[in-house]
């Protein structure tokens, strides 16, 4: 019986294990191209196709108040793209186009957004030199009803201990105003050119910004319909999305970070919110600038 709880031990372990690698503050939905050179990248991608298990947990960077950069510890997992798979040959030396050859490769988020377990020893050099660490996958409906549920352990209590009833009604109703804001992004808004939504006239405003022809669509086709109302967590990764594509078009500030990192549905409804209506006003002349 012991033996059987070792092995439904290490085989747990081995589905919360990913490797790592840091490269972009994806989100859900969002689909990563690229040229590698890098040889550790090339291995890894290489070993998972072999052992059929393509997916890695992909991590961005933040930069904090202070101006230091830090690993994010929250980020989604991929799924490494084989049929886009494609050897890049090595050019001629002397010529513009010199380098040593390298990959093209696709990684396409998956729904899964991930933590990286705090533990001591959870995250590891693996045998082929990259890193992998233990993770615990995240559900944003989960984390919703885990919020609703325990909105009493939230700073409810003053500094006497004693229950404080309007806090309390504030933190269990915080889902409920995700929810009311999130609508705020598809509703008809009587402050847009012809009472368009905040997401409709984004994308009226961004085709006329696109970097190559069909980027907004391909990037429509790609995240597909926004979730629900009631789903304010993927509404608020899914205009992230939206306003910080890959490659980026310079039209938003970079929110995916703090959205990744956000730990309420409402912070995260705030975080898209903002991000969509600074770049509306960006892209039609009535804001100077994104900062």
């Amino acid at each position: 019986m012991a033996s059987l709880n070792n092995r439904l031990k290490e085989v747990k372990e081995k589905e919360s294990k990913l490797p790592l690698v840091v490269l972009d503050s994806m989100l859900p939905r969002q689909v990563l191209e690229l040229e590698v050179n890098n040889a550790l990248l090339i291995e890894l991608v290489r070993d998972c196709i072999t052992r059929e298990k393509p997916y890695i947990g992909m991590l961005g960077l933040a930069r904090l108040q202070t101006g230091e950069t830090i690993h994010l510890t929250k980020g989604v997992e991929v799924i490494i793209v084989e049929d886009k798979l494609q050897s890049i040959a090595p050019s001629v030396k002397g010529t513009k186009q010199e380098g040593g050859g390298g990959i093209k490769m696709t990684f396409k988020a998956t729904g899964r957004r991930f933590e990286i377990e705090k533990e001591q020893g959870s995250v590891e050099t693996a045998g082929g030199g990259w890193t992998e660490a233990k993770v615990q996958f995240l559900d944003s409906q989960q984390e919703e009803e885990d919020e609703i549920n325990n909105y009493r352990s939230n700073g409810a209590d003053d500094e006497n201990g004693n229950r404080n009833d309007e806090n309390d009604e504030y933190n269990r109703m915080a889902v409920a105003r995700a929810i009311t804001k999130s609508n705020e992004l598809t509703n008809p808004n009587m402050n847009m050119p012809n009472n368009l939504s905040l997401v409709d006239r984004w994308i009226e405003l961004a085709k006329e910004k696109e970097r190559t022809p069909g980027q907004i669509n391909t990037l429509l086709k790609e995240l597909g319909k926004i979730p629900p109302t009631h789903q304010p967590t993927e509404r608020a990764f899914w205009i992230g999305a939206l306003i910080n594509p890959l490659p980026a078009m310079g039209v938003a500030l970079e929110i995916r970070p703090a959205l990744l990192t956000a730990k309420k549905a409402e912070q995260r409804v705030e975080i898209a919110l903002n991000g969509i209506h600074r770049s509306i006003e960006y892209m039609d002349g009535s804001s100077a600038g994104l900062v």
